[in-house]
This record gives structure tokens, C-alpha cells and sequence, in this order.
């Protein structure tokens, strides 16, 4: 098969599942994984593909970031759900971190009404939403993204590297099995990460709207997570490979 025709075969693939793996293409097209890197690299310049840690995926298929206004009433009954369980999981006189995002802001309107917890947030609406309560906040400084609320840059990533808590409640645009917990940039999955290093164990609050779905830049595998708070749109199916890797509380009615 001569160059063209293996990399016109390749982007066949891309469009029909959305992902392709570098060591099967290699399998089946009898090529070398250099090979097939090379071709997953000319089809990235043309814009066909986006190529990943052992593969690649389809641009089509990734998430984009969306504006604050667009996502805060979005899910709320099933963010609420989970913000609730997350409550539960937080012991007194603890000191955590609150991911920037809707979910993790329906967290702090319930964290409010405590007076024992250290809570620290990337998130200027979470910092605003804790000003008239009793709770230790900090705010991790940084550049603002416009029309999202986070905060990200230097001071961001100085700040976090010199901090430890208990737990970190992480936010996401998109949740996979395979591809893992995603974030539309490399410069929120760097903080996320680091957010991630920062504390003892991470819980990903996530409604199910996220699952099944990938963004551009991978934060972490499903197996760095202590566990995932969701709610019960996600499928039978989906559930139990989801607890095959991790530990899975299910949030709603019929939840567990």
C-alpha cells in the first residue's frame, strides 16, 4: 500500500471510530509503528487527526470550552445530587481544593454553612460565593480566563506547588474509559494536575453528560482517581466497567 492510500485508509478509520491505536494500525497494515507515526503526523498537519499518547482521535470528537453563562444552569438538579454526596466524603477540620466549574460551585454554596474546613479554588465565582462564610479561603492568584472564571498562569502553578491538602475535588469537561479525564487545554490540565499532586486523594465530581466524551488534553487515567460522584443518566453498562477501574457513587433517584 503505497503512502497516500495507508494514510487515506488511516483517516477511514478516524472518521468511523473516532480513535485509532498505533500499534493495531501497525498490526494490520503490516508497517512499522514508525510508520504509522509518521502518517498520523501528516494527517495531523492537514487537520485530520489529533494524535494522542499511543494513537489518535478525531478533532470532531473532542469538547470545547464553554462560556460560564452556557454551563451554569446546565444539569443542575444532578449537580446538586452530586454536590451532595461530595459533602459527605469531607471530614472536619480538613483542608481541601474546589476545581473551578459549575459542579464543584454547587459544592461550596452547601461548604458555606461550615466553619471548619481549609478550602482552596482556582475559581473567582467559588471565592465570591465563600465571602460571608466562616471558612479559611484561598484563592490561588493567576490570570483570569475570561467569561469561564478560572484562574490558571504562573503564580497559579507556583502557588500549588508549594501546597498539600486533603482533597481535591476535581472538575472536567468529558470523562472516557479509555482516553481518561479531559480539559479543552493544556494549560487547565497542567493546573488540574498539579491541583491533583497537591492532594492526598482526588474525587471527580462529573455529570453523566461528561462521560463518553474526550477533550484535547488528557489530566489523568481513570485508575488516579479515588473515585467518581455522578448521577443516574449514566447507562447499566456504563457503570459497571466504570466500577471494574474505580470507585463509582451513583447520585439521584435509584442512585447507590
Amino acid at each position: 500500500m503505497l503512502p497516500l492510500e495507508r494514510r487515506n485508509w488511516i483517516e477511514v478509520q478516524i472518521i468511523k471510530y473516532g480513535k485509532v491505536d498505533i500499534e493495531e494500525l501497525a498490526k494490520r497494515l503490516d508497517v512499522s509503528t514508525m510508520t504509522i507515526r509518521r502518517d498520523l503526523a501528516e494527517l495531523e498537519k492537514l487537520g485530520k487527526v489529533i494524535r494522542t499518547h499511543g494513537g489518535a482521535i478525531s478533532p470532531e470528537s473532542l469538547i470545547r470550552e464553554l462560556p460560564y453563562s452556557f454551563k451554569e444552569g446546565k444539569n443542575l438538579e444532578q449537580k446538586k445530587a452530586i454536590a451532595q454526596r461530595a459533602v459527605s466524603l469531607i471530614p472536619k477540620n480538613s483542608r481541601i481544593i474546589l476545581d473551578s466549574g459549575t459542579t464543584t460551585l454547587e459544592l461550596a454554596k452547601l461548604l458555606k454553612f461550615r466553619s471548619d474546613l481549609t478550602v482552596v479554588t482556582n475559581d473567582i465565582k467559588i471565592a465570591a460565593e465563600l465571602i460571608e462564610s466562616d471558612l479559611h479561603v484561598i484563592v490561588t492568584g493567576g490570570e483570569l480566563q475570561n467569561n469561564v472564571g478560572a484562574l490558571y498562569g504562573g503564580p497559579t502553578i507556583h502557588f500549588l506547588e508549594n501546597t498539600h491538602v486533603e482533597i481535591f475535588f476535581l472538575g472536567a469537561n468529558a470523562v472516557d474509559l479509555q482516553f481518561g479525564v479531559s480539559t479543552p487545554t493544556l494549560e487547565k490540565s497542567l493546573i488540574k494536575q498539579l491541583m491533583m499532586n497537591a492532594a492526598e486523594t482526588t474525587w471527580l465530581l462529573a455529570d453523566s453528560s461528561k462521560f463518553g466524551k474526550k477533550a484535547f488534553s488528557s489530566i489523568c487515567p481513570i485508575s488516579k482517581l479515588e473515585g467518581i460522584i455522578t448521577d443516574v443518566g449514566l447507562s447499566e453498562d456504563e457503570r459497571k466497567r466504570y466500577e471494574r477501574e474505580v470507585i463509582l457513587h451513583i447520585e439521584g433517584s435509584g442512585g447507590k
